[in-house]
């Protein structure tokens, strides 16, 4: 039986994503992703309800989250990708964007949309193009991206 050092689960303890998602939050430049930061924090059950709060483990240690925001009765957004940076060039990240896609499509979206920085994260953002999400928009920096289901 394979020793899984890496898996995903929903998140049940918020302190934990609140820390992931409050490290994220320090990363130079990103500080425009942010702007409902308290509101979020404040209740992330209400935040994300409708949609899902992932958290990554390796070997039981909390080190990657993303996260899935309703916007409509057919598209989400997908928020909050982020791997600790110690933890990071294993895979994760892909990882965590294909579980959420298929969370997304078994909770009947038929698009997931988001929001990046390449300028900033620049990784993230070859890895969603990679990944077949298509750019629908670049406002000063921060492009639009979305994907079918």
């Amino acid at each position: 039986m394979k020793d899984f050092e890496f898996e995903i689960n929903d998140c049940k303890d918020y302190e934990v994503a609140k820390e992931l998602i409050r490290e994220y939050s320090t990363i130079k430049g990103a500080e425009q992703c942010f702007v409902s930061l308290n509101k979020e924090l404040a209740d992330l059950d209400a935040f994300y309800q409708g949609g899902a709060l992932l958290i990554g483990y390796e070997h039981m240690t909390p080190v990657a989250t993303i996260a899935i925001r309703k916007v409509d009765d057919h598209t989400c957004e997908v928020k909050r990708l982020y791997i600790k940076p110690d933890y990071r060039g294993k895979g994760y990240s892909r990882l965590m964007v294909e579980t959420m896609l298929k969370r997304a499509k078994d909770l009947g979206y038929k698009e997931a949309c988001l929001t990046t920085k390449p300028a900033v994260m620049g990784v993230a953002y070859n890895l969603y193009k990679r990944m077949g999400f298509e750019e629908t928009g670049n406002n000063e920096g921060t492009v639009s991206m979305k994907i079918a289901l």
